[in-house]
């Protein structure tokens, strides 16, 4: 099923009190006309629209959003966070002009919350790479977003980029994020295979961590745990694609990133990004858990999301996935991507998505037809 069938079924059926406001487009495409990296989408009952947020996207020191009442056609609403807010703990002078990327919001007791990484001012070491998560709240999803703290969230002693938030049935809320690559060497049958080739001396990882939020955001509760890594051994069954970056010569560096994390039945899903973010094989996979910090067991049937070039396509470097839940059970995986066309500019993509009888978790992309 297309993108354009599953907008209107949703739309005509599951959302009627938006439907009948609306009119519906008769044909999409992808990639949407949106150029972001790490999109994230959420819906708003006040306005009856949709609001994505990312990376890039025309903002300068900060985040923008676009918004859509069908999500097929996206208008800009500007620049929603700017750094030099009255509590902005972040270096817009640093690296990557301050590295502010991935923005995910939550709608929580009746305020818009905005989780984001960027580098933190506080860097005695001058390290390059000196990522923090920091938290900005807005009354609207369009903001202004202010920083709730002149700091960020809290410091584990290592860059830490990509936050997620669960919010669970208990009230607790989890987060987790990817502790970077940047001097982080890590042994492994990979790392001993590329220095034997005489690749690369060192192998640096990102791993995905989880840690209990404290309920006002000022921090967090306990010490993080380990949910996800890449795998040592190289028969692992996950060796193959997660070491793409390597095997290929591109970098040496293996990444798991861009995690996103949700609960079916008593199942937890955590999805993860895996591969250079900046290269043909950055692609999706997903793991499970009985518990929201694990311990999180790799699916077989990855990577669920990578480039269809194999198959006659022109999208590569799928990843940085969320994911839209809408009223009657269906799922929309919401993603970046570049094409022939776009290059190395990142452009959005919706797909759908589905969890079969047997749990095993589906992405029905990347497509490019109407």
């Amino acid at each position: 099923m297309n993108l354009n069938t599953v907008i209107a079924v949703l739309f005509t059926v599951a959302l009627p009190y938006v439907a009948e406001a609306q009119t519906i487009p008769t044909s999409s495409n992808n990639p949407l006309d949106v150029a972001f990296g790490d999109p994230y989408v959420i819906y708003d009952d006040a306005s009856a629209r949709y609001y994505m947020y990312g990376t890039g996207g025309g903002a300068k020191n900060g985040f923008a959003a676009y918004s859509s009442t069908d999500l097929v056609n996206w208008q800009s609403e500007g620049q929603v966070y700017y750094a030099g807010n009255e509590n902005g703990w972040s270096d817009s002078t640093a690296a990557w002009g301050g590295a502010y990327w991935a923005p995910e919001v939550y709608a929580h007791n009746d305020k818009f919350y905005m989780f984001y990484s960027a580098q933190w001012k506080d860097n005695p070491t001058n390290e390059l790479e000196n990522f923090k998560i920091g938290v900005a709240v807005a009354d609207n999803p369009t903001g202004p977003f202010i920083d709730m703290y002149d700091r960020p969230l809290f410091d584990p002693g290592y860059p830490i980029i990509d936050a997620n938030v669960y919010f669970a049935e208990d009230g607790r809320m989890f987060l987790y994020y990817s502790r970077c690559c940047y001097k982080h060497p890590v042994e492994s049958e990979v790392a001993a295979w590329a220095k034997q080739k005489g690749w690369y001396d060192e192998i640096e990882e990102s791993w995905v961590y989880g840690v209990e939020l404290r309920p006002d955001f000022s921090g967090v509760i306990g010490e993080p745990v380990l949910c996800l890594r890449p795998p040592v051994d190289m028969d692992n069954a996950q060796a193959e694609w997660e070491s793409r970056s390597v095997t290929s010569r591109e970098v040496n560096r293996r990444w798991t990133e861009g995690s996103f994390t949700f609960k079916r039945g008593d199942t937890y899903y955590m999805m993860y990004s895996a591969n250079h973010f900046a290269g043909e094989n950055y692609a999706v996979g997903y793991a499970t858990a009985t518990n929201p910090l694990g311990p999180y067991a790799k699916a077989a049937n990855n990577p669920v999301l990578e480039k269809n070039t194999a198959s006659g396509g022109d999208v590569t470097g799928t990843g940085h996935n969320s994911v839209l839940f809408m009223p009657d059970g269906r799922m929309l995986c919401v993603y970046h991507g570049r094409t022939t066309k776009t290059g190395d500019e990142r452009v959005v993509f919706i797909d759908e998505m589905e969890i079969d009888s047997d749990g095993i978790l589906k992405v029905m992309g990347p497509t490019t037809q109407p």
